[in-house]
């Protein structure tokens, strides 16, 4: 095959893709659960007993920062085509996002899990493939102990269980926690060399954090999260040795996280 009939073939090929993308069936709605509302977008449609892939995003993020670069890509085509996406955005964490009434109390991270339940019911889902980051990834694993008839699989990336504290340590450090936000969020994000190689992604999620999202509510959220590192640490444990109610922990793979290996449970 030329030069030429390779371009070609690419050229349709992307047409096809962009086609694709703007027939895909997208819907954002807020759901009511046991915990209060929660910001959901669907990608596609369910498609019989084939499992729906869940995803949940770390602090400083939601759905659109965290997953839209990876799910709009053309490589992940053929996963997006025989699978429907559900992105949940932990409360308040929606670009725009409205603040919460003074004295709402934001919900624990188990409470974040318990509200999962809610999502799939809503919208008739049987199980789900689960793929968080960082929070995103304890809220999964506490949702899949608590609930593994519903989890297929999950993906962890970027489990961090030794996180507890760290904010607090921030905090204390800088003055002016309006101003001091993005930079923590920043750097629980990304490690140092990252910051010094990708300046341009840096300033990219830092714009993020300081336009679109809601600092009071993240603020919230980093408080919940900050809380849970022995728990999440514990669960993480309970995940990896494959113990837990029910028929037991689904297949678990993890990436970025070197203190565990990929493992089959």
């Amino acid at each position: 095959m030329g030069e030429g009939a390779g371009s070609v073939l690419s050229v349709h090929r992307h047409c096809a893709f962009l086609l694709w993308r703007q027939s895909l069936r997208i819907g954002e709605q807020d759901i009511e659960t046991l915990h209060g509302s929660i910001h959901v977008t669907l990608c596609g449609t369910p498609k019989g007993n084939r499992p729906v892939i869940l995803t949940y995003h770390d602090i400083g993020m939601n759905h659109k920062t965290c997953y839209n670069p990876l799910f709009n890509s053309e490589d992940m085509q053929e996963i997006t085509q025989h699978f429907a996406v559900c992105h949940v955005d932990a409360p308040g964490q929606q670009d725009g996002a409205a603040s919460f009434p003074v004295g709402y109390m934001y919900p624990s991270m188990d409470q974040l899990a318990e509200m999962l339940p809610g999502v799939l019911q809503r919208f008739g889902l049987k199980s789900v493939i689960g793929m968080g980051t960082g929070a995103g990834a304890y809220i999964l694993t506490r949702f899949a102990l608590n609930n593994p008839e519903m989890v297929e699989g999950l993906v962890l990336i970027n489990v961090n269980p030794c996180a507890e504290g760290w904010m607090d340590w921030a905090a204390s450090k800088i003055s002016g926690w309006t101003q001091a936000l993005p930079d923590m969020v920043v750097s629980h994000l990304f490690g140092k060399e990252e910051m010094q190689n990708n300046v341009e992604v840096v300033h990219t999620y830092r714009q993020h954090i300081l336009n679109d999202m809601n600092p009071g509510n993240l603020h919230l959220f980093i408080n919940a999260y900050n809380r849970y590192g022995g728990a999440a640490r514990h669960a993480t444990a309970v995940v990896k040795s494959g113990t837990g109610r029910g028929r037991g922990i689904p297949k678990l793979v993890q990436y970025a996280t070197p203190e565990f290996e990929q493992i089959d449970c």
